[in-house]
């Protein structure tokens, strides 16, 4: 019986320990948004830092939402910003997200939103 107990724990330990970071320890800090370049090579760059600031390392999916001035969304994208590197906690990774949209005029707002948390 202390066999199947031991066994179950280490089973269980490794998603207790993923469970451990959730969206919300992770911040999203020093965005900005701008056009780069002129006429059809207009590419959009939006940078900021992905703060994470749970007390184990672990990685974070955002999503990127571009809205028109009425606030509809017109284009969302998901990135890992470290890719399947694990950021260490207090730690931070700068990325650049707007490599995944085609630029459009009358995108006028952006948000940025960990969805979610892996341990890699």
């Amino acid at each position: 019986m202390k066999t199947v107990l031991v066994a179950t724990l280490l089973l269980v330990a490794p998603i207790a320990a993923h469970a451990a970071c959730a969206a919300t320890d992770f911040a999203i800090q020093d965005v900005k948004v701008s056009a780069v370049g002129t006429g059809i090579a207009t590419r959009l760059s939006v940078r900021g830092k992905l703060v994470n600031n749970c007390s184990a390392p672990a990685a974070a999916q955002v999503r990127l939402d571009a809205k028109d001035g009425s606030g509809n969304v017109l284009a969302t994208k998901m990135g890992w910003p470290a890719g399947t590197t694990n950021i260490s906690p207090g730690q931070s990774v700068d990325f650049d997200m707007g490599r995944l949209l085609h630029y459009d005029s009358d995108m006028q707002s952006y948000s940025l939103t960990v969805v979610d948390v892996k341990a890699w």
